[in-house]
């Protein structure tokens, strides 16, 4: 079995095929947001909860990662910006695939901005850096998202089936990118995508809107989602990653795993 195999199957369920994966890099674009405060709780509670992998900067393999409770994959992200800087779409390379390994990353990650100012400047960084995976061995998500000058809307599906697309062509293993809104357009992005696509779970909102999100991008062919804001602050961190679960892992409507979780049954 290659590298890559096996450590994909460190941040995917091995039976399914599909994941949760918990991102909690905002540190460096947002610094010390609520549930973040303490990384070793935050990464406990998510893996308590069935995260198959969580996602952050070298912070969080030093300061979160296996401090205490259950095991969970670990990716490490490579790229990062500020809130307050020039242009926070532009990303720029902070970390390398060598130093990700040394520091035991099941996987790494890049984000990519598609349509924005910088997005040549991104799209060599994610080249390279999918070159470098290849001889290593190391599954590579990239986050792409439609951003830019040019984009209306970033939900769109002839913009996110683009971005899905470039990351599969530069040699990512797994995408994640935008929910279109419905399973339907949803599913030409998957199709016209060759590796698994994992759905973001964008702005913090209420329960039921984000299961029904999840709901509708495994509908349209998602191999699960990333979900940070609305695990890690939600008020029950682990009764929400395992609502989350039910739907991807276990194939449940939204509408019944939102009765559990308001029931206490989770």
């Amino acid at each position: 079995m290659r590298g890559k195999d096996i450590r994909l199957e460190r941040i995917m369920n091995r039976n399914t095929r599909k994941t949760i994966i918990v991102p909690m890099d905002h540190g460096v674009t947002l610094g010390p947001i609520e549930g973040l405060v303490d990384l070793p709780d935050a990464v406990n509670s998510v893996a308590e909860g069935g995260a198959n992998a969580v996602l952050g900067h070298v912070g969080l393999a030093l300061h979160g990662h296996r401090q205490r409770g259950h095991d969970v994959g670990l990716i490490l992200h490579l790229s990062a910006s500020t809130a307050i800087g020039p242009d926070p779409n532009e990303k720029v390379l902070v970390n390398s695939v060598t130093n990700a390994l040394k520091m035991g990353a099941d996987a790494v990650s890049m984000h990519v901005n598609i349509g924005a100012d910088s997005e040549a400047h991104m799209l060599t960084d994610l080249g390279h850096v999918a070159i470098e995976c290849m001889e290593w061995g190391v599954p590579l998500l990239a986050m792409m998202y439609p951003r830019g000058r040019k984009i209306d809307d970033e939900h769109a599906v002839e913009h996110v089936r683009l971005a899905a697309r470039v990351a599969a062509e530069l040699g990512a293993d797994l995408v994640k990118t935008n929910y279109t809104g419905d399973p339907d357009t949803f599913r030409e992005v998957t199709r016209g995508c060759p590796v698994p696509v994992v759905v973001a779970g964008g702005s913090k909102t209420d329960d039921l809107t984000t299961l029904e999100l999840i709901e509708g991008s495994m509908e349209g062919g998602a191999a699960g989602l990333s979900i940070g804001r609305n695990a890690f602050q939600h008020a029950n961190p682990a009764s929400f990653v395992r609502a989350c679960a039910k739907i991807v892992h276990d194939g449940m409507s939204a509408a019944e795993v939102h009765e559990m979780l308001k029931g206490g049954m989770l």
